[in-house]
């Protein structure tokens, strides 16, 4: 299923425009089990083809594996790609996790290995990944702005950061994106680090938006997933856990069968209905996936849709925290 019409552009802060949804490209190299290169630049391409234009990556992702696939589609098709990359969660060689790192000689020093791997002269979107509470945003921020002053990097971002956090960075520079995780299941935003966003002026990009595939309906049992997919270490994946979640998602089925589409194209289009300055970013490697997400564009929730969704969220709660405790730590700071 293609989308019915051209994919629609949506407006970030400080003007950048993007496709209404991207296309997350983590799990075309780490976290997600074996991936196909091949497979992945098929997706990649047809993705630009179909007018999604807005690419996330990380230079965590296969500790800089990620980048340099997506290397491969730039060095033919950069005007037409909207590039966005982080910086911050370190890694060694072997994958190892290190920390979190936000001094400034290090943003300078990420900001340049990043552009090497991407083969560009500059990144549209540069967003600091986690924030290290050991470094005054103040600083990290300030050595961002460096990088556009230098002409290195177009826009500036934030990921999992707090209201408070945003608050000041933007008093530093300004902010055209927090990319935080938000969907149907997870929603923790909407307390009050959305409204700060609307309050600054600041994008708001959803990343997992189809809940790390679970909100597909299709993942019934961790036992489906390859024995190194992190998701078998996710709460919310976790037996104690799946049942509750699973009676969640078969809701969310009911619903999307009544209206003529899959669960995923209802939970994006739940997501593209939380306001014009919203992108998700689903990840996937799959051709038929991917055209089936872009077709989420062209479906219009009513206010009885949306009713109905929020009645089967008040009547199911989610069971599980969205990360481990070790990584819960690290969000919103």
């Amino acid at each position: 299923m293609t989308p019915s019409h051209p994919i629609p552009r949506r407006q970030l802060g400080q003007g950048l425009a993007v496709s209404a949804i991207g296309l997350g490209c983590m799990g075309m190299s780490d976290f997600y089990g074996p991936a196909d290169e091949m497979a992945s630049l098929a997706v990649l391409n047809r993705a630009v083809d179909l007018g999604v234009n807005f690419l996330d990556t990380a230079d965590m992702y296969g500790v800089g594996a990620n980048e340099r696939l997506l290397s491969r589609v730039l060095s033919s098709r950069r005007d037409e790609i909207v590039i966005a990359t982080k910086f911050g969660n370190v890694r060694a060689p072997d994958g190892a996790m290190l920390g979190i790192d936000g001094r400034p000689e290090y943003v300078r020093q990420a900001c340049d290995a990043s552009l090497q791997r991407l083969g560009v002269d500059h990144i549209d979107l540069y967003y600091q990944h986690r924030v290290d509470r050991q470094v005054p945003i103040e600083e990290t921020v300030g050595a961002m702005a460096e990088l556009v002053q230098a002409g290195k990097v177009r826009y500036l971002g934030l990921s999992e950061a707090s209201a408070e956090t945003l608050r000041r960075a933007a008093r530093v520079h300004p902010i055209a994106a927090l990319q935080t995780e938000y969907s149907l299941w997870t929603r923790d935003v909407e307390h009050d680090v959305l409204p700060a966003c609307r309050e600054l002026g600041i994008g708001f990009v959803a990343y997992s938006p189809l809940g790390r595939g679970f909100l597909t309906g299709a993942i019934r049992s961790v036992d489906q997933l390859a024995p190194d997919d992190w998701r078998r270490q996710n709460p919310r994946f976790q037996a104690e856990n799946l049942a509750t979640n699973l009676a969640l998602v078969d809701a969310v089925k009911d619903l999307a069968t009544s209206r003529g589409c899959t669960p995923a194209q209802l939970a994006l289009a739940w997501v593209l209905s939380r306001g014009p300055d919203v992108v998700p970013i689903p990840g996937t490697r799959s051709l038929e996936r991917l055209e089936e997400n872009a077709a989420a564009v062209s479906l219009t929730l009513t206010d009885e849709d949306v009713r109905q969704l929020d009645e089967v969220l008040t009547r199911r709660r989610v069971a599980g925290d969205r990360y481990p405790a070790a990584n819960m730590a690290v969000l919103n700071a």
